[in-house]
């Protein structure tokens, strides 16, 4: 919905019947959010941990194919799948700022069917991937307390962890923003002093090692941990309506964060690889804190399962933040009914969006920690295939459309720069198990059987809807 004589403001339509932003009839003016907005540094940081918090969880790419490949996935990665993906949210963010975010764009360029279809591989994407944060953490802290490793204390343990955490994200976005920053400074800061002890110990030779002779290269868990790690680079797009001066803001934090991002993984990686020779198997998740008692001693080990567990806590808050905040962009659209874009009357925080992904996060945590990671991947894929087919068909379907931000290239370049992520995306798919095509599959059917049901209920007048329809300015 493009105008060259747009207005600022959102507006809200209240009416459980139309099917399209287009056929509302009663438009009033939405009310100001009362909470305060996002500034550039705590939206760096959030972006941070929305897509690693640290180098946890990246050792396992060792253990799959040794620490060449490993290195180079995580120098030559970023390059063909983070900067597109930061690059596209860069422009759309500044060009459809709600908190929508990527569900707004699918609308936009093919509709409500796709918008919502995108909603729901995107949510589930989400709150599945914030379920493996308990359980890393569990896998540091049984390291310490061997009492965590399993049974009962593990999933009590596991339990409170999400109860206690939900109830931050509870307080509000600019809470959780300055805690992601004291997160991000003092989790990476044994990792710098770990790299920095390990520089004498460094073998150069050891980097261009293809791993242990007899060791099969187990490539599913060596591609799903390099995505899982540099991934959710456009979770933050939904929310931009938190945002001050999203315009200016988005486009600086989210370059800030690829290379807080890059440096956070490579540095720790280049060490460990070059200064300890260890059996390749052991480089599982949770390995750096053994490696930081190798070239250290215990006193840095102890700080790393600190520092995991912090690590952890932030990751957890900056995408329960995003899973809660989409729903409120999707009850904005009209994809669900109005009561999930309540907020507290304390906090002006989505509680409902809160509640919802907590419960479905606790139900996940249970599960295998890989074929949690697997399960994200696959439903991210989906999303991410239909989010790169939205990004370049709205450079056609609306090319004088305002963007403050606009990657640096016409639609031929664009193309090619989608194309080779999605060439990954779809191998990402392929190798998956039998486990995630059911879990991926039911969801997916989900999804369509909600968009259907929730046109039924807008038909039937069963529930109230409310629609915010933005103008977006053209150049």
């Amino acid at each position: 919905m493009s105008g060259a004589e747009s207005k600022p403001e959102s507006m809200v339509v209240s009416s459980p019947n139309p099917d399209t932003v287009e056929e509302c009839l009663s438009i009033s003016a939405a009310k100001p959010s009362k909470s305060k907005k996002l500034t550039l540094i705590p939206l760096i940081f959030l972006i941070y941990f929305e897509v690693a918090g640290g180098p946890f969880g990246e050792e396992p790419a060792v253990q799959a194919a040794g620490p060449l490949l490993a290195i180079l996935g995580f120098l030559i990665f970023p390059f063909i799948w983070s900067i597109p993906e930061a690059l596209i949210t860069a422009e759309l963010s500044t060009a459809f700022p709600g908190n929508g975010g990527f569900v707004i764009w699918a609308d936009q360029a093919f509709g409500p069917f796709s918008g919502s279809l995108m909603g729901t591989w995107k949510f589930f994407s989400g709150v599945v991937n914030v379920a493996a944060f308990p359980v890393l953490c569990m896998d540091y802290l049984d390291k310490l307390f061997p009492v965590f490793s399993s049974g009962l204390p593990r999933k009590l343990t596991l339990i409170c962890f999400t109860l206690v955490f939900s109830f931050l994200n509870y307080t509000g976005l600019v809470i959780v923003g300055y805690t992601a920053v004291v997160l991000g400074v003092i989790s990476l800061l044994p990792f710098i002093i770990m790299s920095s002890i390990a520089i004498p110990k460094i073998r150069p030779h050891r980097w261009g090692s293809l791993g242990q002779k007899g060791v099969k290269r187990n490539w599913n868990l060596y591609f799903n941990t390099l995505f899982w790690n540099l991934n959710f680079w456009d979770s933050v797009s939904v929310l931009a309506g938190e945002v001050e001066k999203p315009q200016k803001t988005f486009p600086q934090a989210l370059f800030a964060a690829v290379i807080l991002t890059c440096f956070a993984y490579l540095i720790p990686l280049f060490a460990m690889t070059g200064s300890i020779d260890v059996d390749q198997k052991e480089w599982e998740s949770g390995f750096f804190a053994t490696a930081a008692a190798i070239v250290s001693g215990k006193w840095l080990q102890i700080w790393i399962e600190i520092g995991a567990v912090l690590s952890s806590i932030g990751l957890f808050e900056a995408q329960l933040s995003s899973c809660a905040y989409q729903l409120v962009g999707m009850a904005d659209l009209s994809y669900l009914p109005r009561i999930f874009a309540s907020r507290s009357k304390w906090f002006d925080t989505p509680w409902v969006g809160i509640v919802l992904s907590t419960v479905i996060t606790i139900g996940t945590s249970f599960l295998d920690f890989e074929d949690i990671v697997a399960s994200a991947n696959f439903l991210y894929s989906l999303g991410m295939l239909l989010e790169f087919a939205s990004f370049l068909w709205l450079r056609r379907k609306m090319p004088r459309l305002k963007r403050p931000y606009r990657v640096p290239m016409r639609l031929p370049g664009l193309i090619v720069m989608c194309l080779i992520p999605s060439a990954f995306l779809i191998f990402i798919m392929v190798i998956a198990t039998k486990i995630v095509f059911l879990v991926s599959g039911l969801m997916t059917v989900f999804g369509i059987v909600w968009y259907f049901m929730m046109k039924y209920c807008k038909k039937k007048k069963w529930f109230d809807f409310r629609y915010e329809v933005q103008d977006y300015e053209e150049e």
